[in-house]
């Protein structure tokens, strides 16, 4: 592939703003260079200006800006995914610019290119920076003169890739003939590696079982439902089998030929006949006349398929071009291998690893909850565990002594008196800080399982109704089940939950009957500034995903660090926290990952039965307890065989009756203090594991071959 000379049709000027970030009592402050886009001043009309059209005049400044107003935009329309193709391009080639322009000025005259990824790392976390890949090789062919094979060796040792979830939409798919309009030249790039793609699998597989290759080019190639490139053109031509004809079997007349096609195209309407009844007499019709009825020809065309879409297929982009290719939890790396990208890992194992994510104890739990901070290191000696959170293990041994248990409570509960606060500020509510405080904070997902959560609060408030005052306080211990987390722009059902959460808040909140008993608060404009509120006040937090979904979630760490107990399936790091922390300090339920594809497969086939208390609380919202709001799409999302936004495709009805088990057994366990303190000491000194010190050294150390260094 030549060099070629790429001319836009629309100018962009990318302008950085830099932001310092010192380190933790060291010398050392790394830069954070964040991009805003402008139009360059040329591109203003100033006589559009002069003459009064203000707007036309600064149209292409308003088309330049708009690029950095929002990152990730809803692109449920073509105008949104044009904005969005064009922000992560634009993200990553101005980041690409900066960085080659940095090492040719650093190298001086002696511009050493095959030396680039000894010292420069690109590190893409999912697929929406896999444009890097092209622009990288556009920049490195087009502007700087190296060859194909020279560019492609540089590229594949610079860029490595981290896949972040499991979920199809995260996966991205970007329509060929957009990228075609905007990336010509990229388009191009992505044609020629999706070629030697293709080589490298005919390589792996040959050419003698034509099934097997075609099986595997279609599951692994860049381009989706694109034509084979040239070169390889007759590869899945299958060989014509030879035809052997019976001469018994005589071509029929064409009456009969007619007749027979209108028997396929047009359905009976009479029930079929008897085997031995007599067939009545064909009406004798020239065969001319014979014509297919409109019917017939409806059905006829109903059956032409329109052409699937061609799609560029970016995760698997970021595996050919990437030398490294990691999950970020123990089960999801596992699940990346053997179930979403099993081809790859079969031809490239040695690409896949695992770094399981990390959170910094700096921020979450030195700055945000200072009251614990202190009483760790009195009770450990030292404040290195801020650098060396392996320390935090020594808490274990103080886990049972009534001073430290004491001390916990007496921080957590300064904890939550903030967060009274601010419920009252940010929703008007007052809540009891005698209640236990059950967070759950995170993007509003279906899979993420908010609408499970909230079912079960609804199903804990009816059988309250239920109870005489005396019976209720005997039975539940009072709570505070605190909700905060963004749902994306255009996902109508995410803000289906979200209006439900608030509405079942609205009526339980007023309820005079219920009191202090139970709270119901959904936690407005929701971000980090409120989490370090919420993660130090937390008593017991849901992460509580269908299995196998979430990748590995990091609020789950925040929360153990604090003192945190979690409720959750085995998924993602909870998976880790869990052998951590220890079992018996984890309240667990739910399906195995390993069981959602049957479960799934039971429901389909209408072998799934609801458990009674699944129905009785979808009846319970249906019947209008929570105000007006129509919630039978919501509701409707939970029932049926199969279809999509029904049959609980994240099986809440499959999980419920566990999960209010479940909650039996924290209510429980949260009635004897000691015992739960006990649990949330444990929790703290279990999360040593998952500081982002560990991680960072992981990454350098097995994905770039960089020896960290300790610093003084």
């Amino acid at each position: 592939m030549g060099k070629s000379n790429w001319i836009g049709g629309e100018d962009i000027q990318a302008v950085a703003y830099d932001v310092p970030i010192p380190g933790y009592k060291t010398k050392t402050t790394i830069n954070l260079r964040l991009w805003s886009t402008k139009a360059p001043s040329e591109d203003f009309d100033l006589y559009a200006f002069n003459s009064g059209d203000h707007t036309k005049a600064a149209e292409a400044l308003s088309n330049a800006e708009k690029i950095c107003y929002i990152l990730y935009p809803g692109d449920e329309s073509v105008e949104g995914k044009i904005l969005r193709l064009k922000q992560q391009y634009t993200l990553c080639s101005a980041s690409l610019q900066d960085i080659i322009a940095q090492f040719e000025r650093r190298s001086g005259t002696n511009v050493r290119w095959e030396e680039f990824p000894e010292k420069v790392a690109v590190q893409m976390n999912d697929t929406h920076p896999t444009l890097c890949i092209p622009e990288l090789m556009r920049i490195l062919v087009d502007v700087k003169g190296l060859s194909w094979k020279e560019a492609w060796n540089i590229t594949q040792r610079t860029v490595a890739y981290t896949n972040h979830t499991v979920l199809p939409e995260a996966l991205e798919k970007w329509s060929l003939e957009l990228m075609q309009k905007l990336l010509p030249r990229h388009v191009e790039i992505i044609e020629m590696i999706d070629e030697e793609l293709i080589h490298a699998i005919v390589s792996e597989y040959g050419t003698a079982d034509v099934d097997l290759l075609e099986k595997k080019l279609k599951e692994m190639r860049i381009l989706e439902n694109v034509d084979l490139p040239a070169p390889f053109a007759d590869l899945l031509v299958k060989p014509k089998k030879s035809a052997v004809v019976d001469p018994s079997d005589k071509v029929k007349n064409s009456e009969e030929e007619v007749e027979l096609a209108d028997e396929e195209l047009e359905p009976a309407d009479e029930e079929p006949k008897p085997a031995d009844e007599e067939p009545e007499p064909a009406d004798e019709e020239p065969e001319a006349e014979k014509e297919i009825s409109p019917a017939a020809k409806e059905k006829k065309e109903a059956k032409v398929v329109p052409e699937p879409q061609k799609l560029v297929r970016m995760a698997n982009l970021c595996i050919v071009a990437g030398h490294a290719v990691n999950g970020v939890a123990a089960i999801h790396s596992e699940i990346v291998k053997n179930e979403v990208f099993n081809e790859f890992y079969k031809l490239w194992p040695d690409k896949f690893q695992n770094k399981t994510n990390g959170v910094t104890p700096r921020r979450w739990m030195l700055f945000c909850n200072p009251d614990l901070s202190k009483i760790i290191s009195k009770w450990i000696g030292t404040e290195d565990w801020v650098t060396n959170t392996e320390k935090l293990a020594e808490l274990r041994k103080f886990a049972d002594n009534e001073d430290l248990q004491k001390q916990f409570r007496l921080a957590k509960r300064n904890n939550k008196m903030k967060v009274v606060s601010l419920i009252k500020e940010k929703t008007g509510y007052l809540v009891s800080p005698d209640a236990m405080f059950d967070i759950q904070v995170k993007r509003i997902h279906e899979y993420k399982r908010q609408l499970m959560n909230i079912l079960g609060i609804v199903y804990r408030y009816k059988k309250m109704k239920e109870m005489s005052d005396a019976e209720r306080k005997a039975k539940f211990v009072p709570r505070v089940c605190i909700f905060g987390g963004k749902a994306f722009a255009t996902y109508v059902q995410a803000k289906r939950i979200v209006k439900f959460i608030t509405d079942v808040g609205a009526t339980v909140n007023h309820d005079a009957e219920i009191g202090d008993l139970l709270k119901v608060i959904f936690v407005p404009d929701y971000n980090v500034s409120v989490a370090e509120l919420l993660i130090p006040a937390s008593e017991l937090s849901q992460h509580i995903s269908t299995a196998g979904m979430e990748a590995s979630g990091t609020s789950n760490m925040k929360f153990a660090m604090n003192g945190c107990i979690l409720i959750g399936t085995l998924d993602g790091a909870n998976v880790e926290i869990r052998e951590e922390v220890g079992e018996e300090n984890f309240f667990l339920f739910g399906a195995k990952a390993h069981e959602i594809a049957g479960l799934r497969k039971e429901r389909t086939e209408g072998k799934f039965v609801p458990d009674p208390r699944f129905e009785e609380v979808k009846e319970f919202v249906r019947s209008g307890v929570f105000g007006s709001n129509n919630y039978n799409e919501l509701m409707g999302s939970l029932e049926g065989k199969e279809g999509y936004g029904r049959a609980d495709y994240f099986l809440v009805g499959q999980d419920f009756p566990s999960y209010l088990e479940c909650q039996e057994k924290v209510d429980e366990a949260y009635r004897d203090q000691k015992l739960w303190t006990r649990m949330s000491i444990l929790n703290t000194a279990g999360s040593y594991k998952f500081s982002s010190d560990r991680t960072i050294h992981e990454y350098a150390r097995d994905i770039w071959n960089i020896e960290p260094i300790e610093l003084p």
